[in-house]
């Protein structure tokens, strides 16, 4: 049964949104800065960072960000593992496989995290001039202008201009990866250079002005000389790093063994307050292995002093080698405040298969988080219902209040069980036997009214004699554990008729796979969402569906792409909260992964040698971006022999 519109106050939904007509309903915010009018009597906002619902966290003349130690030492070098290999340092290509965090030598007009970390890593709707110093737009979102920094400079110190942007952007444009490309030729109708530090971006009229102003300022920039003296490619495998602006450069590589980013001395950023008291090691080294087991040796002999643990066996079990029991190394679960990553079996829905609601169900139940947990994780893991776990946007219960009223807006879209049954939440099975007979009989009736029976073998067919088959793809290099946990899975669904194989691929194999959407399941993850922003489209959107890596299960579903535009009308953000919550909802219901359990700590491991803030900041741990080397603890393990 499905619902008709009813009329109410929020965020009024209708077909326009799948359109592409998106009505803009930007809020009138105030950054910190005076307003002032053009002639066409616009109000003009200036700042130095930008926050869609509110004022900035941070002032224009803040000296620093709270959670980092201003004074951190500068120097030493922190080493990090990897496994499997790389043959390009340019991320963006479309083939090969690229080195982990090659990506950081671009800069942005608004501060990031050369390492994949939050900036700022305790705020989660706050953005700070990095390249740019002063972002002015008019109230409507309609355009935007980047004043950028002069004194900016590439790795070879030539000036980053306004020149630079507008090749950059239009490279993104040409070369991109596609799902971005097409965002971008939908959003933007030009880019303007003003003088050689000032750059306009213009949006389409008629769509949400939510992320475009963040988009448009967290594109890296690069050399347009560069580019053109070497006739390099964005979209090609290249053992050219881009030539960038960030603290960081590759210094040394040698291809699948390690890669070495070194600190500029003479960055020309340092002393900007979103800089103070981050990049703070001399050196950030990647070291490769062939494998999980080749890498904790690793780690045991000191070949690598960092490491960020995933492995409930290891975790349980490993830690007892000599550097622990001389104290020479540690190990910590630290807090994390963040919803954990939504880990889980991936369907490909452009598989016809996977397209019966019914049959998404049964493959789900053949999933046992509980013996799972208790047998392979040593009970160390909590089983996942949500998207986003453990926030205030985790859809719980039965729809109520504004989330109740939001998803009313959206009319027939909604089928009638989103609203009289209680959020979906994981199933759950017998700890003490892989087949939880329960949940075989539930999930071979499932089958049954979706035309799927078990013939005399034992498998499940239809009435055209066709098998009904899964096979799951897995990287060589995938951990011992999570092997286990694939392995496991596969063998419940074959005991449940499914006829389930695994197919392993090496690194190369898998990456061009993953790229081009050529597997049926895999496990991997969706990224949970704690705001909203055009990225929900590249995850969820019909638009980005067969195009965009990031859009893992394909989905195309009318009713996602009219939650996710409503999200980006929101006017507050406590309507921001009932749309993603409706988000998640409805995700779950349309039951678009079979979740796996999550571990509630961040789990690291190090030699004693580094120092860090006390209070961590909740969106981030931060080890490679604040964190740092005390010198006299590094000596010393140094003359113990403990590291290199």
């Amino acid at each position: 049964m499905l619902r008709k519109a009813k009329s109410v106050d929020f965020t009024q939904m209708t077909r326009r949104h799948l359109l592409g007509a998106m009505g803009a309903s930007a809020a009138a915010i105030g950054l910190g800065m005076p307003s002032r009018v053009y002639a066409d009597d616009h109000e003009i906002v200036r700042s130095h960072g930008y926050s869609f619902f509110g004022d900035l966290k941070y002032p224009a003349d803040f000296p620093h960000f709270d959670y980092v130690n201003p004074d951190a030492p500068k120097g030493g070098e922190i080493t990090i593992s990897t496994r499997g290999k790389f043959d390009t340092l340019n991320r963006f290509a479309r083939q090969g496989d690229f080195a982990l965090h090659s990506g950081l030598t671009g800069e942005a007009m608004f501060a990031t995290g050369p390492f994949g970390t939050s900036v700022p890593a305790d705020s989660l709707t706050d953005s700070y001039g990095l390249l740019a110093h002063t972002v002015e737009h008019p109230k409507d979102r309609s355009w935007v202008i980047f004043h950028m920094r002069p004194e900016a400079r590439f790795h070879n110190g030539t000036p980053v201009t306004a020149h630079d942007a507008l090749f950059s952007f239009n490279l993104f444009q040409e070369q991109g990866i596609p799902g971005l490309q097409a965002l971008m030729k939908q959003r933007f109708t030009g880019v303007e250079v003003l003088d050689d530090h000032t750059i306009k971006y213009s949006f389409v009229d008629g769509i949400s002005r939510r992320s475009l102003i963040e988009l448009a300022g967290g594109l890296d920039i690069f050399s347009k000389q560069w580019y053109e003296e070497t006739g390099e490619r964005l979209d090609e495998p290249s053992l050219k790093s881009p030539m960038g602006s960030s603290p960081y450069a590759v210094e040394d590589y040698e291809l699948n063994r390690y890669v070495v980013y070194k600190r500029n001395p003479d960055y020309w950023g340092w002393d900007l307050p979103v800089n103070k008291g981050r990049h703070n090691y001399d050196r950030v080294r990647v070291e490769y292995f062939a494998d999980s087991a080749a890498e904790f040796e690793g780690f045991k002999t000191g070949d690598y002093n960092f490491r960020a643990e995933g492995s409930t066996k290891r975790w349980a079990t490993g830690y007892d080698f000599p550097a622990m029991e001389k104290g020479h190394a540690k190990r910590e679960a630290l807090p994390n405040e963040r919803p954990p990553s939504g880990t889980g079996f991936i369907f490909n829905l452009q598989h016809e298969k996977f397209q019966d609601l019914r049959v998404r169900e049964a493959v789900q139940l053949a999933f046992n988080f509980e013996w799972t947990s208790a047998s392979l994780q040593y009970g160390l893991t909590k089983q996942r219902h949500s998207f986003v776990e453990n926030t205030e946007i985790e859809a719980k219960g039965l729809p109520e209040g504004l989330e109740k009223q939001f998803l009313e807006s959206l009319g027939d879209l909604v089928p009638e069980e989103v609203f009289t049954t209680e959020a979906v939440r994981s199933h759950s099975s017998k700890e003490s036997t892989l087949s939880d007979r329960r949940n075989k009989r539930k999930a071979l009736k499932l089958f049954g009214e979706a035309g799927w029976t078990v013939n005399d073998k034992g498998k499940l067919q239809n009435e055209k004699g066709e098998v009904f088959s899964i096979k799951i793809m897995m990287h060589a290099a995938t951990s011992d554990t999570s092997k286990a946990i694939i392995t496991n899975y596969v063998s419940n669904m074959q005991d449940f008729g499914i006829d389930a194989t695994i197919d392993t691929l090496d690194s190369a194999q898998a990456q061009q796979q993953f790229i081009e959407k050529k597997y049926e399941m895999l496990l991997h993850r969706n990224s949970p969402f704690e705001t909203s922003g055009i990225g929900l489209l590249q995850r969820h959107g019909s638009e980005t569906a067969d195009e965009s890596s990031h859009n893992l299960q394909a989905l195309k579903s009318e009713l996602v792409d009219a939650i996710i535009y409503g999200s980006l009308d929101a006017k507050s953000r406590e309507e921001e909260v009932a749309s993603l919550m409706a988000l998640d909802r409805v995700l779950r219901y349309l039951r678009i992964q079979v979740p796996v359990g999550y571990v509630p700590d961040s789990w690291v491991a190090y030699y004693d040698m580094f120092g860090r803030p006390e209070k961590l900041p909740p969106l981030a741990v931060g080890y490679l971006d604040f964190w740092w080397v005390n010198q006299e603890k590094y000596k010393a393990l140094k003359a113990a022999g403990a590291v290199r």
